[in-house]
């Protein structure tokens, strides 16, 4: 019985990396962009990474909280295979690809509109105002692009073909690194754009990755099978559980990524070197998420599969296993970048002040990885058990009813400074994981107590 066991755990194991490597792999390569923005700016001028971090702050929450909705398509496309529906997966990813058109016309009408005075109440220095207003109008070049990939990626992801999904995204980080460097420094006789060309890299970047995804999913098999580029005409009921799942997914994390937003609004009044730094540290913080983001969307597959299967044994073995090897990478990581904080530091600049300053911050971005590797993972579980009101709720609470008084209160009454901001990010994950945990307790409590009335 042991040994069954014993064979059983490795199995898990197996198909659990088998998922999750790949997604890392995407996920380096996509913060690798990112990565590559907020570094080559920093190299071109403390001003350029300081409006290439504002503009990135604005664009994380919002790109992040409608991919979140779209995202949906990885538990319905999970369900449904789970279930042995497969017929029903093409309507899922064209709905998406019909949401991602809407939500792009929706961002561009309102970055058109809003985002010139938004920066203007800022209070900003004239040249990081007019890189941060630049680098978002460059980024405006892949917003339909980079929505209409989130459910073709889904498809790909959870039928379980992650590595084609990382090919396509360790393809594509080069040719941005490229694009960076001869935009942002005006190399081979173009203008020098600094923070802005990182803007206008990324959106570039976007529409090449849209094209190798297309290409994907029309030529080769099983892709080829759901013909998901057809033509769909909306059906009421099917946009109403796109978006039941989706609209809270998406939210909840608009809670967790805009609170980061806010933060840079805030310390913004600190100047030029403090915006820098905490740029310094968030982008690198941000490269180190990757790992549980990738545990929380493997999780979500392989949860999402077992429980539409009705093997719930199964999804509770893989929520064991997933927050263990989280907890245990997330270790590693931690210890490291401890000790390599200042070699952190002088990829992004070489101001020795600047430099002390992201020493400081990644302390406390190591103490926020922390509770991240609890919460991200149970965040993609509870996904895959189709229980998304959950992180919505629990998003909310941590970091806007708890992290974002806190942080003002740190700054104004105790004047902890721009500190205080992080501390309270701090404080507000670590909340997040404990209530995200009784959930998901009470949740698997719940399924077991209805197993046992069958």
């Amino acid at each position: 019985m042991l040994k069954i066991l014993h064979k059983d755990y490795k199995d898990k194991v197996k198909r659990l990396l088998s998922v999750m490597m790949p997604i890392i792999g995407t996920q380096i390569a996509i913060m690798g962009m990112n990565f590559f923005d907020a570094s080559m700016s920093g190299q071109a001028g403390d001003a350029d990474l300081a409006g290439a971090a504002i503009g990135g702050n604005i664009w994380m929450p919002v790109q992040t909280c409608f991919a979140g909705i779209l995202l949906a398509a990885m538990p319905l496309i999970a369900n449904l295979l789970g279930a042995g529906e497969k017929e029903k997966i093409s309507t899922v990813v064209r709905h998406g690809m019909l949401l991602a058109v809407a939500f792009s016309v929706l961002i561009i009408v309102g970055g058109v509109i809003f985002l010139p005075p938004f920066l203007q109440g800022m209070s900003l220095a004239p040249e990081v105002y007019h890189i941060a207003l630049w680098y978002m109008a460059g980024l405006g070049i892949g917003v339909l692009p980079f929505f209409l990939i989130t459910p073709l990626r889904s498809l790909v992801d959870t039928l379980g073909y992650t590595k084609l999904s990382m090919k396509i995204y360790l393809l594509a980080l080069p040719v941005n690194a490229f694009l960076n460097y001869v935009l942002i420094f005006g190399k081979l006789g173009l203008p020098r754009l600094g923070g802005i060309g990182a803007g206008v890299a990324t959106g570039i970047t976007f529409w090449l990755l849209l094209v190798m995804f297309a290409v994907v999913v029309t030529k080769l098999q099983p892709f080829k099978q759901y013909d998901v580029l057809g033509f769909v005409r909306p059906v009421k009921h099917l946009v109403a559980e796109y978006l039941r799942i989706g609209v809270p997914m998406g939210v909840a994390i608009f809670m967790e990524t805009s609170i980061f937003g806010v933060v840079a609004l805030f310390i913004a009044k600190f100047g030029t070197e403090v915006i820098a730094a905490h740029q310094a540290a968030l982008n690198f913080s941000s490269l180190i998420y990757m790992f549980p983001m990738s545990f929380s969307l493997a999780l979500t597959i392989v949860v999402g599969v077992e429980y539409g299967a009705k093997n719930y044994q199964g999804a509770r073995d893989y929520t064991a296993l997933g927050l263990e090897m989280s907890l245990f990478i997330a270790m590693v990581y931690m210890a490291l970048e401890l000790v390599a904080r200042e070699y952190i530091a002088l990829i992004y600049t070489t101001n020795p002040h600047v430099i002390e300053l992201v020493k400081v911050f990644i302390i406390y971005a190591i103490m926020w990885q922390g509770g991240d590797a609890v919460a991200a993972p149970i965040q993609g579980i509870l996904r895959g058990y189709k229980d998304v009101n959950a992180t919505f709720w629990c998003s909310m609470l941590a970091y806007w009813a708890i992290c974002l008084p806190v942080g003002l209160l740190l700054d104004y009454k105790f004047n902890n400074g721009a500190f205080a901001y992080w501390q309270s990010l701090d404080i507000g994950v670590i909340c997040s994981a404990v209530v995200l945990s009784l959930r998901l307790v009470l949740l698997q409590r719940r399924i077991k107590k209805d197993e046992e009335l069958v």
